[in-house]
């Protein structure tokens, strides 16, 4: 999918008032190879759970039928991400929980076709988790989740040996806000910061970010300290109440706005001066766009490590990476989606 940058002049002060360095992005930006070369060691810590999708031909009506489509699906933002920086080339293991059923055991073999080492933990007791995906003619999706086994991870199940030469810990926010998984996920992050690796967060959803208040949203991102914050646009809105992004280098170095078919806002702190730019893409007609969020996050974070292996500088490694989040993206957008078969 083709895909260029625009310039956008802005001042973006920094958390202590400092002045702001615009860097203009408009060289053209080389294609990527479809697997990266990289072999960054990636860690993935969150959901791995089912999704009923619900596809809907024509608006609801109350109390009647509309004609549509009901799938099982692979789900869960953690193992869409890891799915795809497994496909990327990158070494990724996803750590998880699910229940001990037919359900846990289907998604765990999916996850692993893409060469995904899977460390789930098998709940007995609880059923793995299901989320209801109900998706309105224009692509447009709403959700009902039930966690369940999913949010049972806690900190005695991580081995530290598993976070062993990792590059970096990959959070949806999903993992910060319901115990035991919650306190597993800040254990992750001392594992991943005694192995020298970074972490990255993605704000992931507007409702069960807000669901403590702001103030305990703000609370969770911060005691995670994340070296790259990844949010949509309402997502970032809601999270700092006011419009704009630029409020997010107070909470990480690196903060990538997602405008869907708008393409992206890169901002990023370097030393006392701030970055900030804008990455276009071309729009894409999707019928369903579940997961598009959660492949960006994966083709970005596999270019960006590649790049700071290369040792390219920030400006041409976080522009290299964000237009790769966009193509992966798109290839999520027009992918089969086939049914998980649960026996």
């Amino acid at each position: 999918m083709p895909a260029h940058c625009t310039a956008a002049r802005r001042r973006v002060p920094l958390p202590h008032g400092t002045g702001a360095l615009q860097i203009a992005i408009l060289d053209a930006v080389p294609r990527l190879p479809r697997r990266a070369s990289t072999a960054a060691r990636v860690v993935v810590l969150g959901d791995l759970m089912l999704d009923v999708v619900l596809t809907a031909d024509r608006p609801l009506e109350s109390g009647t039928d509309v004609p549509g489509g009901v799938a099982l699906r692979q789900g869960g933002s953690a193992a869409n991400t890891a799915r795809w920086i497994g496909r990327l080339g990158a070494r990724t293991t996803l750590i998880t929980a699910v229940g001990r059923d037919a359900a846990g055991r289907a998604l765990i073999e999916v996850v692993r076709s893409d060469k995904v080492l899977v460390r789930a933990l098998r709940v007995t007791g609880a059923r793995t988790g299901r989320i209801g995906v109900l998706v309105n003619p224009g692509g447009e999706r709403s959700f009902v989740a039930d966690r369940s086994a999913a949010d049972r991870l806690t900190p005695a199940d991580l081995l530290p040996e598993w976070f062993a030469g990792v590059d970096l810990l990959h959070l949806p926010a999903y993992s910060l806000f319901h115990e035991p998984l919650g306190s597993a996920t800040r254990r992750a992050v001392q594992l991943t910061r005694e192995a020298n690796g970074l972490v990255s967060l993605d704000l992931a959803s507007v409702g069960p970010l807000l669901e403590g208040g702001r103030r305990a949203a703000l609370a969770h991102v911060r005691d995670v300290a994340p070296d790259l914050l990844l949010a949509t646009v309402a997502e970032a809105d809601a999270l700092l109440a006011r419009h704009g992004g630029d409020g997010l280098l107070e909470l990480a170095p690196i903060a990538i706005v997602k405008r869907g078919s708008k393409g992206a806002t890169v901002l990023a702190r370097e030393g006392d001066d701030a970055l900030r730019f804008e990455v276009a893409t071309e729009r894409l007609i999707a019928a369903d766009t579940t997961g598009a969020g959660d492949a960006f996050d994966a083709g970005f974070i596999v270019d960006w490590l590649g790049s700071r292996a290369a040792k390219r500088s920030l400006t041409a490694s976080l522009r290299r990476a964000a237009v790769a989040g966009h193509r992966v993206a798109a290839r999520q957008l027009v992918a089969e989606r086939p049914e998980i078969t649960i026996v």
